[in-house]
Formats: C-alpha cells, structure tokens, sequence
C-alpha cells in the first residue's frame, strides 16, 4: 500500500471515530423522549404494577383495625381493579390515622375500644357491556353502635369509566316513574316490617322522605336470562327512611317498569324477569345491631 493512500485510510478511519464518538455523547445529553400523552377522553394506562393489584389488605394498629376484600371477578376489570384497590386503601389508611388523632388526643378515655373499617366488594352481576359490584363499608368510631353503609360500583367494560345512574337512562330523561316505584316498593317493604308503619311520599321531612332514584346507590339485579340484568335494586340505609332499629333496606325494581327510559346503549344488557322484586334484604342486614348502653 503507497503512502498516500495509507494517509487517506488513516483519515478516513479518524473521522468515522470522531463521529461515532460526538453522537455517544449526543445522546448521553439528550433526554429521553416523553411519553406520549393519552387521546383526549381516554383513560390513563394503568402499568404492570397497578394491574397486579392485590386483592386484599388489611392493617391493624393500636387504635384502628382496617381491612379490604376484592371479589375474584374484578381480576378480569384490571383498570377498575388498580383504581378501586388504590382508592379504598388510601380511605382505610386515612380512616386509621383519624383514629389515632382522636384516640391520643388530650383528655382522651384510655379505656376506649379502638376503632374498626371494614370494606367488603362482591360481585353483583356482569353483562354484555356493564360489570356492578357491591360495596358493603362497616365503619365502628366510638359511637353508640356501628354503621354499615351499602353501595353500588357500575362500570362500562368498553369505555373503562364508572357509571352512574343517569348514564343508564336516555339524556334528559325524567325519572319519575322509576321514582314512584321505588317509593312504592318502600313503603310495601316498611308495612311487612313494621305493620303499623306511616306511608312516607317522596317529599316528605328527612327521615320520612322516600328517596330519589338517582340520588340513591344501586346494583344490577340478576333475574331469569344469564348475563341480563333484570332490574335494579337500591340501597336504602338505616335512619333514611326509618328509625335506626328498623334498619336498611335493599329494593328490587324490575325493568318492565322503567325498560322505555333505557339509553339505546344499554338497553340490551336488560332482560328477564326478577328472581324476586321488592324488598330484597338480606336476612342478616334486615335488624342492625343492638345500640350499646
């Protein structure tokens, strides 16, 4: 090989160095690419860790004991899981650090009973499009006698967002009729309790007022066609409609009374006929637990 062309070969070869060596450094000081942002009215990508959720938790310290169950059906909902899972432990590590504060402060009986949450989620019913979930919360902080409180989760598989109930039902829609029938199912349920019970109307004084439908948590009911919702039952709590001793209600209301006001979206999720309409309590939930002296 002459000299001149080992000359050229040997700057050639320098160059290509110099270059491969400016663009490593190039990219140590360029910063990574963002990631790029979600469509508009899509939901947030839930990563690896949030959709292995558990399914449980449970803490118990010195002044509260918490914990939370998730039903085994949620597993196939992992943007519903991760969310809900995150949700309810940051109200239970909430509810616990609230009872510490009360329980140490100044002046404080240290003979009281610590305090307890409990939050339970079962399945209610999936169809085509909606998957609802029961939300049963005890809650004990120190007062004459515990409370439950029962909800409802519903949640459109497609669109991945909650429901409520207004979502259900055509825009603008009046739900009078659905209102009525509750109240009317209300009161039926009341007078097999309590025979010599009072009627309450839809607007009467709180506590002797039946409730408005859209105001009110609820689940799908099952009824006679798998993967139908035959209706809805609402959850009426202790004191809303009652004295305490009477306790809560949950009040089956068959579609056949409301199936006109469904939205065309869902309106095919809803088929059958309830296995039983009208109070629909659980032997259980029908008497809450004794007040403490």
């Amino acid at each position: 090989m002459t000299a001149p062309l080992k000359t050229r070969l040997g700057a050639l070869l320098l160059t290509a160095a110099l270059a491969a060596g400016l663009s490593a450094c190039n990219r140590d000081r360029e910063p990574a690419a963002p990631d790029a942002p979600a469509a508009p009215g899509q939901p947030a990508a839930v990563t690896p860790a949030d959709a292995a959720a558990p399914m449980a938790f449970e803490s118990k310290t010195a002044w509260a004991d918490v914990s939370l169950t998730l039903p085994a059906a949620i597993r196939t909902q992992t943007d519903l899981h991760a969310r809900l899972y995150a949700e309810e432990v940051r109200l239970l590590r909430q509810f616990a650090e609230g009872a510490q504060g009360e329980l140490t402060e100044a002046g404080a009986d240290t003979d009281r009973p610590k305090y307890e949450k409990t939050i339970t989620v079962t399945a209610a019913l999936e169809t085509g499009k909606l998957f609802s979930l029961k939300r049963v919360d005890f809650d004990y902080s120190g007062g004459a006698h515990p409370n439950t409180l029962t909800s409802g989760i519903l949640w459109d598989k497609a669109l991945k967002r909650r429901l409520g109930l207004a979502d259900l039902f055509r825009k603008n829609t009046d739900l009078a009729i659905l209102d009525q029938a509750l109240c009317s199912a209300i009161n039926a349920a009341k007078r097999a309790r309590v025979p010599d019970s009072v009627s309450i109307p839809l607007n009467g004084p709180p506590g002797a007022s039946c409730p408005r439908a859209a105001d009110t948590a609820f689940v799908l009911a099952p009824g006679t066609v798998n993967g139908k919702a035959a209706g809805l039952i609402f959850f009426i709590g202790a004191y809303q409609v009652g004295p305490y001793a009477e306790g809560a209600y949950e009040i089956a209301i068959p579609v056949t009374g409301f199936r006109s006001l469904l939205a065309v979206a869902y309106a095919d999720d809803f088929a059958g006929q309830l296995l039983k309409a009208g109070d629909v309590t659980p032997v259980a939930a029908v008497r809450p637990a004794p007040e403490t002296i």
